[in-house]
């Protein structure tokens, strides 16, 4: 399974996100730290969740790397994390 999928499914199992898009961008980091080839490195994770209401930006991170916490230990060198509670908008 590819990562990018990987990633979706498991969010979406922990989240049950309104809104979910990941988009693998470790094309735009060939020739930088952490790339490697075939890619499935840089990866950017825009999601909508009830899950976030109440919580702080940092715990919103927090809540996606612990679910990520394999990927992020075997092969992603980065994630970007853009999440909010459905009515805040930025996602």
């Amino acid at each position: 399974m590819r990562t990018e999928d990987l990633i979706t499914e498991k969010l979406t199992k922990a989240f049950a996100p309104e809104s979910l898009k990941v988009v693998d961008e470790s094309r735009q980091h060939e020739g930088h730290s952490g790339h490697r080839p075939g890619g499935e490195t840089h990866f950017r994770v825009y999601i909508m969740s009830n899950a976030f209401y109440g919580k702080s930006r940092l715990e919103r991170h927090r809540m996606i790397n612990a679910i990520l916490s394999a990927e992020l230990q075997g092969g992603i060198h980065a994630l970007a994390i853009h999440a909010a509670a459905p009515g805040e908008g930025g996602v």
